[in-house]
């Protein structure tokens, strides 16, 4: 049975190529007909799970590519099909007819809600957690409930390596008791602050016993250097730390090791140190990864270049409903020297599900925009009112506001931009309503 239900997923696999589709559907087949079929296979020695609300697939795929370069035989699901039907169709189309995994080592992007589902059937040898922010609330509720979610699964893999980011309180709760733990994180830096850039502070209090921490300075969010005054929980000391970081010049540096940025944003330099503590721990050598990732340009489309008319302009994929993906791009946009237009899209909130709740536009901080060179900021879209909305409490200085609902109308405007150079922030479920109305060029890194 075993041996007709691997075909079977290889042939939807297969049928899938044809259609554009089926990251998910094989494996769920598969675990219909089967559901124990992913215990019953023989996976490589190294397998490495990565969970959290933002990086992902970003650190996933820049994981495979060193393990790749150093001669390691790596797979991993590209798509970014992370719940456990796109988890199954990643192995079964990579096993042989015995079950037998076809890899070196699998490098797995695991939804936050589904890893403890997945992980009573396949034991990841490292488990890392990016983060935990507040994310689309809709179906995740509460960081803290997603907390709670992720620690069933940690629970479920006692043996596994945890690569922890230490700079997230939240998250630093997972290596309470471990032994088997590395963390990773970013030293005070001239982009810190004494504040939170952002209108919440989603752990203002101890995750263990409640009261009040105190921050000596925020990275972004509530990452940064934290301590209870109470009972002591504080930042750990992290064994792979951003000792270095020149947004400016795009370079950063961990543990000493100087990594040039395609795209220098410090949402990429944390994912950047994830990979790099990962592939570190899996015996990499440290000035080796530093060479492969420096200036590694991404393949998933989170930053494409794109022409309308005769316009260069950048797309930073950001994620709907949540506003810490929205602050980095805007930050980023916010950063640029030179006098630019750009389009604000949300048309579709998700995907996956129906919901027209739009909440999070007020957790996201727009005002990050004010005093930088963006010179006209077009609302677009279904919610392009909702978006206007929002804007309007907000001080922007002589920033144009321009509410445009049609998309095509968007893209006459965008063409128009004159001497500007373009920039758009949209999700995952938005971006191709861009790109049927301008020119895609190439995509970079995240």
């Amino acid at each position: 049975m075993k041996f007709i239900v691997i075909i079977i997923c290889k042939l939807l696999v297969a049928a899938g190529r044809i259609f554009r589709k089926g990251t998910s559907l094989p494996g769920a087949v598969a675990l219909k007909l089967r559901p124990g079929i992913l215990s019953e296979l023989r996976l490589p020695e190294c397998v490495v799970a990565v969970s959290g609300s933002n990086g992902k697939t970003s650190t996933v795929e820049m994981i495979a590519y060193v393990l790749s370069m150093s001669g390691s035989r790596v797979i991993y699901n590209k798509e970014g099909s992370n719940q456990i039907e796109g988890v199954a169709t990643l192995l079964l189309k990579n096993s042989d007819m015995f079950g037998r995994v076809k890899a070196d080592a699998a490098i797995l992007e695991s939804d936050e809600r589904y890893a403890r589902h997945t992980f009573k059937y396949i034991k990841p040898t490292h488990f890392v957690v990016t983060n935990l922010y507040r994310d689309q609330l809709t179906r995740n509720a509460h960081p803290f409930w997603i907390y709670n979610i992720v620690k069933d699964a940690v629970d479920l893999v006692p043996d596994a390596d945890l690569i922890l980011n230490c700079d997230d309180p939240i998250i630093t709760m997972y290596g309470q008791g471990r032994d088997n733990l590395h963390w990773f994180g970013m030293d005070k830096n001239a982009y810190s602050s004494p504040h939170t850039d952002c209108v919440y502070n989603d752990c203002f209090y101890c995750p263990r016993c409640k009261s009040r921490l105190t921050y000596s300075y925020f990275h972004y969010d509530h990452l940064g250097d934290y301590k209870c005054g109470h009972c002591g929980y504080g930042r750990p000391v992290p064994d792979y730390v951003v000792d270095r970081l020149d947004l400016e010049n795009s370079v950063m540096a961990v543990n000493g090791y100087d990594i040039d940025l395609a795209f220098a944003s410090r949402y990429n330099v944390y994912n950047i140190c994830a990979a790099f503590s990962v592939c570190a721990v899996l015996g990499c050598d440290e000035l080796m990864i530093s060479d492969i990732l420096s200036d590694y340009v991404m393949k998933n489309g989170r930053i494409v270049r794109f022409r309308a008319g005769d316009n260069e302009g950048l797309l930073i994929t950001s994620k709907h409903e949540n506003s810490t993906s929205y602050n980095r791009s805007l930050e980023y946009v916010a950063s640029v020297r030179e006098p630019c237009i750009l389009a604000v899209i949300v048309d579709q909130i998700s995907r996956k599900y129906y919901t027209s709740e739009t909440s999070w536009l007020w957790d996201v901080s727009f005002e990050l925009l004010a005093g930088s060179n963006v010179r006209k900021v077009l609302l677009c879209g279904r919610y392009a009112y909702d978006l206007a909305v929002r804007f309007s409490v907000g001080d922007f200085g002589d920033i144009e506001i321009c509410t445009v609902p049609d998309l095509d109308e968007m893209a006459r405007q965008l063409a128009e931009a004159g001497d500007l150079k373009i920039y758009a922030v949209t999700c995952f479920s938005d971006k191709d309503k861009l790109y049927d109305r301008v020119e895609v060029e190439s995509a970079t890194a995240k």
